[in-house]
C-alpha cells in the first residue's frame, strides 16, 4: 500500500474511553482507496481544492508524487485577488510563518525612468476602516465618506514554504488523505470511457496501487503527462524565465514589485523574504546575445541585462550571478477549454496557462476553487458520479469564470508583447504604455486593477489596451517635423493595427469553447 498521511489518526484507546470507531467513508478511503475524489497534484490548485470539498464532506483522495518543500523559481507572488480568494477558502493563514513580504503594486522603470503603479483603492477589495483617526500607512481618505479604505495588498514569498503550508492544512483535515505516490495512469471504463479513478506508484516501496474516485481531479502542472490525453491544444512556449535570487538587495521601491524595460526583454524584480529578492529575466527563443557562440545565457545576464539594471540592484545581481545557481523556466501559452470526459476534470496549469510576467497563475487557480466549491457543492451536486451534471456544472465553470480569467489570460500576454517588444510598431506601444502610466489616477488605477485581479471587466482590458494604443499614435504625431507628418501618419496607422494583431487572436482563443 502507498504512504498515506492522514490528518487525525485515530487516537489511541484508553482504559478510560472506548476506541473511536472510523467511520465507514474514512475506512473505505483508508482501507480500500475508494473516495469521492481523486486529486493528483498537491500544488497550488490540487491542494487548496481538497481543503475545500473536504470541508464540505467530500471524502478525498491527494496524491503527489514527491512530498518534499518544492523548489521553484515562480509561483512566488500572490496578487490581492488571490489574497482575497484565500481567505475566502479559510486558508489566508497559510500566508503567515513564512516570511512573507507585504506587496502594494508595482514599480515600472522605462529605460531609467520609473513610475509607481499602486493598487487601487477605489476598486473591489479595498478593506474599509471605520475607526477613527489619523490614516496608517498605506490608507488613504475617501472625500466622499468618512470611512478610511486601506488599498488592497498582494504577498510575494518562497513558493515551496506556501506550498508545504497549503499541504499541512490537507493533513489537518479528517477527510483528506494525502499519498506520496507517482500517478501513472487513468483508469477508465471500458464501454463508457468513464474515467474510475487512477494507478499509482508508491514513492518509496515501487509497488503500484489503484485509487477510485467518483471524481478524478487531474491538476498535476504546467508539465502534466495527462494534457494531450484530454484536451486537443499544446501549450507554446516562446521564452523562458532564468531565475537568480539576490540577497540583501536594495530594491528601488519597497515592498513593490519591479518591472524593469529596456532595449531587450523585461526584467522581474520582487522580494521573497526579509534577505531574499527574486530577478526573473525573460529570454526569447533565438536571442543572439544568449547563443551558446556569444557565451549562453549567462553572458547574456552579464552583459545586457546587468548593465540595463538600477545601479542600486546590480551589485547583487552581479554576485548572485557569480554564484552560479540559475534556474529556468518555461513561459508558456494555453487557452483554457471545456472538458467532457466522464468522471474527471483537468485543472490548474494543466489545463490554462499564461505568461507568469503578471503573476496572475496563483490567484486564478484560487478563484477557480472558490468557484469549484459552489458548483460542486454537495448541495449542487449531491452525488459527483452522476457525471452527466458534474459535465453540466464544468461547462458552467468555463463560461463564468471568464470575468477574471480571461482578463489575467488576455493581459498578461498582450503585456508581455509590449514588454518585449522587437519591432518599432510594439516599441511605440511600449512607449505609449510608460506614458500612459505617467498619467496618475485613472490610467494607472484601472490597469493594476486589472492586473490584481480585483477588476473583473473583460471590457475595461480592452478600453485600457486601445487608449495606450490611442496614446502612443498621439505621441508619434507631435514629436513629428511637419515635413515628415504624412509619413507618421502612415505609421500610426501600423501602429493602430499592430494593438489589433497583438490582443485580438487571444480575445478569441478565450471565446473559444
Amino acid at each position: 500500500m502507498p504512504l498515506i498521511l492522514d490528518a487525525s489518526p485515530s487516537p489511541s484507546p484508553s482504559p478510560a474511553s472506548p476506541a473511536i470507531e472510523p467511520s465507514p467513508t474514512t475506512i473505505r478511503r483508508q482501507e480500500h482507496y475508494e473516495s469521492d475524489v481523486v486529486i493528483v497534484g498537491a500544488g497550488i490548485l490540487g491542494t487548496s481544492l481538497a481543503v475545500t470539498l473536504a470541508r464540505q464532506g467530500r471524502s478525498v483522495i491527494l496524491l503527489e508524487k514527491c512530498l518534499k518543500e518544492p523548489d521553484r523559481i515562480v509561483g512566488e507572488l500572490l496578487q490581492p485577488g488571490g489574497v482575497q480568494a484565500l481567505e475566502q477558502l479559510g486558508l489566508r493563514n497559510c500566508l503567515e510563518n513564512i516570511d512573507a513580504i507585504t506587496v502594494k503594486g508595482y514599480e515600472v522603470i522605462y529605460y531609467g525612468t520609473g513610475v509607481e503603479i499602486p493598487y487601487p483603492a477605489n476598486a473591489a477589495g479595498g478593506e474599509i476602516l471605520e475607526a477613527p483617526g489619523r490614516p496608517l500607512a498605506g490608507e488613504i481618505i475617501d472625500s466622499r465618506r468618512p470611512a478610511r479604505i486601506r488599498r488592497p495588498e498582494g504577498r510575494s514569498f518562497h513558493h515551496g514554504r506556501f506550498i508545504q503550508q497549503l499541504r499541512s492544512a490537507a493533513m489537518r483535515e479528517g477527510n483528506i488523505s494525502l499519498i506520496e505516490g507517482t500517478v501513472t495512469g487513468t483508469i477508465k471504463n471500458g464501454w463508457t470511457g468513464q474515467v474510475l479513478g487512477v494507478e499509482a506508484e508508491r514513492t518509496k516501496a515501487g509497488r503500484k496501487d489503484v485509487f477510485f474516485g467518483q471524481l478524478t481531479v487531474l491538476a498535476d502542472g504546467y508539465a502534466s503527462r495527462f494534457r494531450k490525453e484530454f484536451i486537443s491544444h499544446s501549450p507554446v512556449s516562446k521564452s523562458r524565465f532564468y531565475g537568480l535570487e539576490l540577497i540583501d538587495a536594495d530594491l528601488p521601491r519597497s515592498m513593490h514589485g519591479h518591472v524593469v524595460l529596456g532595449e531587450g526583454a523585461p526584467v522581474l524584480l520582487y522580494q521573497i523574504g526579509t534577505h531574499e529578492t527574486r530577478a526573473l529575466v525573460d529570454v526569447p527563443e533565438g536571442t543572439p546575445t544568449a547563443s551558446h557562440a556569444n557565451g549562453g545565457v549567462k553572458e547574456h545576464l552579464r552583459r545586457v541585462v546587468l548593465p540595463s539594471l538600477p545601479k542600486c540592484v546590480q551589485s547583487s545581481f552581479e554576485k548572485a550571478l557569480d554564484d552560479g545557481k540559475i534556474r529556468s523556466m518555461p513561459n508558456s501559452w494555453l487557452p483554457p477549454s471545456t472538458q467532457q470526459v466522464p468522471g474527471m476534470v483537468l485543472l490548474g496549469d494543466a489545463m490554462n496557462m499564461r505568461h507568469p510576467l503578471t503573476g496572475g497563475g496563483m490567484t486564478v487557480a484560487f478563484n477557480d476553487v472558490l468557484m469549484l466549491r459552489d458548483l460542486l457543492s454537495p448541495e449542487q451536486v449531491p452525488n459527483l458520479g452522476d457525471t452527466e451534471h458534474v459535465k453540466r456544472q464544468m461547462r458552467t465553470f468555463h463560461w463564468r469564470r471568464k470575468n477574471l480569467t480571461s482578463v489575467i489570460n488576455i493581459l498578461a500576454q498582450a503585456l508581455y508583447s509590449l514588454f518585449a517588444a522587437d519591432d518599432p510598431h510594439l516599441r511605440a506601444l511600449q512607449h505609449g504604455c510608460f506614458r500612459y502610466f505617467q498619467r496618475g489616477g485613472a490610467c494607472v488605477d484601472g490597469p493594476v486593477g486589472l492586473l490584481a485581479g480585483i477588476i473583473r471587466q473583460p471590457f475595461v482590458l480592452f478600453y485600457h489596451f486601445f487608449a495606450v494604443a490611442l496614446l502612443a499614435m498621439w505621441l508619434m504625431v507631435r514629436k513629428s517635423p511637419l515635413w515628415r507628418l504624412p509619413w507618421t501618419l502612415l505609421s500610426t496607422v501600423g501602429v493602430f493595427w499592430k494593438a489589433c494583431v497583438v490582443i485580438f487572436p487571444f480575445i478569441f482563443s478565450e471565446m473559444r469553447s
